[in-house]
């Protein structure tokens, strides 16, 4: 069940993310599903020297939240990587 929670909580965050970095238009679900599982992970790496914690298995506010700010952040960097420049 985890896997499943992990997966829509994982898509709702890297939907938000590419709402927010405007790249909405050229992902599709799939992507929006990756962006945010990856994004989760980067963002509790970022978030607990922090003392936060959160966990897309386990659906929580807080989970949701670390992992739309780790989905930016990785959407931010994919767009260094591809445009040399922050959108």
């Amino acid at each position: 069940m985890g896997w499943i929670i992990a997966i829509i909580v994982g898509g709702v965050a890297g939907w938000l993310a590419s709402m927010v970095m405007n790249r909405d238009a050229s992902m599709g679900i799939f992507w929006n599903i990756v962006v945010g599982i990856i994004g989760s992970v980067l963002g509790n790496l970022i978030a607990q020297p922090l003392g936060y914690a959160g966990s897309i298995q386990e659906f929580s506010l807080t989970g949701l939240i670390i992992a739309i700010i780790g989905a930016v952040v990785l959407l931010g960097i994919v767009n260094l990587v591809q445009r040399g420049r922050v959108r």
